[in-house]
């Protein structure tokens, strides 16, 4: 124990006579505990504590040491780690003298923890200027400690206050390499983390409303490890689609620098753990980024026109491989069918997934070709129909009148569900539609002849395999 933390602890006990050195410890204890794991040493609660029973230390030592030794109230603090986020910057306008204030904000690490960095004024464009990057070492002087909204210790630059890139080669802080760790690796929930891994799903972007009340993107995919036999969710929050590469391959590797991992949602996915990260994670893609080409395709199914004015349709290439195109109305001249052959330029690959925006892509049809399969080549009949990842091409007869519920999904959220029994002469096999596609279950009558497109496989715990139609499904009814 220091001298300068048992002078504090003294101060404390002549200030406060009514409790004694066995509760001062506790209280450092349950504090350590409410901030978290590896974020305060005795000494940083200590100052917490203090505050919570209103005492100042007025003369309390300058901190020229670790992150894990940074306490709330520090001023005029000295520390050295190497960057791990970089985060855009925000902008936002006083109200008292409408002067336009802007920040950002960057986390660094050593060896024993990791600290988030708060720039203001003028130093707020030093990533940009010096080309700060992860894994960089930088210095830190005369920063001032906060505590951010979660209680943990905030650095914050101000005028007063430096930064600088200094060489880390002889370093003993690990760079960004030696922190990373596998899918393998992941054992309990931890921040701060960098993990590699190999991409083994489509990446989609949605959107959703922030804590802000903004409207922000988000991106979602699954890493696995080498032999794939361990995935893990990962959800990228408010993402700048323009960090992204154009195309990104299934089986690509992956390294995400600073993330954090939870534990998983049973509601969406197999109820391992979860990968999270933001604005400031960085991503890093493994192999040589492909350029967009044209892409000559083969309509197989066409789906409806959704709310936000695309059309989502399922197409194939001449060696049969399945893609998803997610096309923006306002490219298409003319109305596209299925068998239809065309070609685009897509805005972006994301795995089999193309997305067509009117912006930077285009679609246009071509004369017929050949070489493409037709719809009815892809076929299947029923009793071929197993688990797999490719999209279902069968024709068969409605054997059943459709049923119709409303499903409560694990997020309280109430959806419509229609479902029928179809067959050919090599057996039955359920025909479901959630949402919107229950609609297209729902016209159908015993004894119809359809041809689906595009359903997928779906088997669930207990019961037999059944068709799911997905957005770019299509039941077209030829009796």
């Amino acid at each position: 124990m220091s001298t300068d933390f048992k002078k504090m602890i003294e101060i404390v006990l002549q200030e406060k006579p009514e409790i004694n050195a066995e509760m001062v410890k506790d209280l450092i204890e349950e504090k350590k505990k409410t901030i978290g794991a590896g974020y305060l040493t005795d000494q940083g609660a200590l100052f917490l504590v203090a505050a919570d029973l209103g005492i100042s230390f007025e003369n309390a030592p300058k901190m020229n040491s670790g992150i894990k030794d940074l306490y709330v109230g520090a001023k005029e603090i000295g520390v050295t780690g190497r960057v791990m986020n970089i985060y855009p910057t925000r902008k936002f306008v006083k109200k008292e003298t409408q002067e336009e204030i802007k920040n950002r904000t960057i986390t660094i690490y050593d060896n024993d923890s990791a600290v988030k960095i708060k720039l203001w004024d003028l130093i707020t464009d030093f990533p940009e200027e010096r080309g700060l990057k992860p894994g960089d070492l930088v210095k830190i002087t005369r920063g001032y400690v906060k505590a951010s909204l979660s209680g943990r210790p905030l650095v914050n630059l101000g005028s007063s206050s430096s930064i600088d890139i200094i060489d880390g080669s002889n370093s003993d802080i690990q760079d960004i390499n030696s922190v990373t760790i596998s899918v393998d690796e992941i054992e309990q929930p931890r921040e701060n983390a960098v993990i590699a891994g190999r991409i083994s799903s489509n990446p989609r972007i949605s959107e959703f409303t922030n804590g802000r009340g903004e409207r922000s993107k988000l991106l979602q995919l699954q890493i696995s490890n080498q032999d794939q036999s361990r995935t893990i969710r990962v959800v990228i929050w408010n993402i700048d689609e323009l960090r992204l590469p154009k195309v990104i391959e299934i089986g690509a590797q992956l390294k995400l620098i600073g993330v954090r991992v939870k534990e998983g949602n049973p509601q969406y996915g197999n109820s391992d753990f979860e990968i999270h990260g933001d604005e400031g994670t960085a991503m890093e893609f493994s192999g040589n980024q492909l350029e967009l080409e044209a892409m000559p395709l083969r309509i197989i199914s066409v789906g409806r026109k959704t709310s936000k004015g695309t059309i989502s349709c399922l197409a194939v290439d001449r060696l049969r491989k399945y893609f998803i195109l997610n096309i923006d109305s306002n490219l298409l001249t003319s109305e596209i069918r299925q068998n239809s052959t065309v070609e685009c330029i897509p805005s972006r690959i994301f795995g089999n997934s193309i997305i067509l925006s009117a912006e930077d892509s285009y679609i246009r049809m071509i004369d017929d070709d050949s070489s493409f399969p037709l719809a009815t080549m892809l076929e299947s009949k029923i009793k071929d129909i197993n688990s797999t990842q490719d999209p279902i091409l069968t024709e068969a007869i409605v054997l059943q009148t459709p049923n119709e519920t409303e499903v409560n999904t694990k997020s309280t959220e109430v959806v419509p569900l229609a479902a029928t029994m179809i067959g050919d002469d090599t057996g039955e096999i359920r025909l479901v539609g959630w949402r919107e596609q229950s609609s297209e279950v729902r016209k159908l009558n015993v004894g119809d002849r359809v041809k689906i497109a595009g359903a997928t496989v779906n088997s669930r715990i207990g019961s037999k395999q059944e068709l799911t139609l997905r957005q770019y499904s299509s039941v077209i009814n030829i009796s």
